[in-house]
């Protein structure tokens, strides 16, 4: 028996529209979050796409843009604590972008102003609904996978086990407002997760 599975761009719009139905008037800050396999560049790469479709000026950025200069984790758990500098994806992005002041879309890139005052700016990457950050988003979206195993390579193990830390320390599928299985990333599906 068939399955049928949305096509991307129907999941993206949907998303899209949802999101510019709550928030669409004043500057708007959207976490596309998920373990390290899950896609979430690519998919975050496509909502923007589908924001601009749908009349909005926005901005990209990654997390993985923002890494701790002198942070060389040698285990999961430092990995999840100290890889990324949270501190200036916040202070030099997310909060700039908010007050409508100059914001840098990387760590040492060169800060922009031409951001409209409906403007929207999609984060992707790992870890982004962790207590700290979970505040700063507008709307927050779980890009899931079955974590792969390792790949063999000490950073790849570290990654993964630092996926396993994030997973159960924080429970990120319950933080998020919308959950996307992308197993398949041309078919991705919305989850609606019971939380009774």
């Amino acid at each position: 028996m068939a399955t049928w599975a949305p096509q991307k761009n129907d999941t993206l719009d949907a998303l899209a529209a949802e999101i510019l139905s709550f928030y669409g008037v004043g500057r708007s800050v959207i976490a596309v979050d998920g373990t390290s396999n899950a896609g979430t560049a690519a998919f975050a790469d496509g909502l923007a796409e589908a924001i601009v479709r749908a009349g909005h000026t926005v901005f990209r950025a990654s997390e993985s843009d923002f890494r701790s200069p002198e942070a060389h984790p040698s285990s999961a758990i430092a990995y999840y604590e100290g890889a990324f500098d949270r501190t200036g994806l916040v202070a030099g992005l997310v909060e700039p972008f908010r007050a409508g002041t100059p914001f840098a879309l990387a760590a040492g890139a060169e800060p922009t102003t031409d951001a409209q005052a409906d403007a929207v700016l999609v984060v992707d990457g790992v870890f982004l609904n962790r207590q700290e950050l979970s505040g700063l988003w507008n709307y927050s979206i779980f890009v899931e996978k079955p974590l792969a195993p390792s790949s063999g390579s000490e950073d790849g193990a570290i990654e993964v086990g630092a996926d396993e830390v994030y997973l159960d320390r924080v429970r990120p599928r319950a933080a998020a407002v919308a959950i996307i299985d992308n197993r398949d990333p041309e078919h991705p599906r919305r989850v609606f997760a019971d939380a009774c």
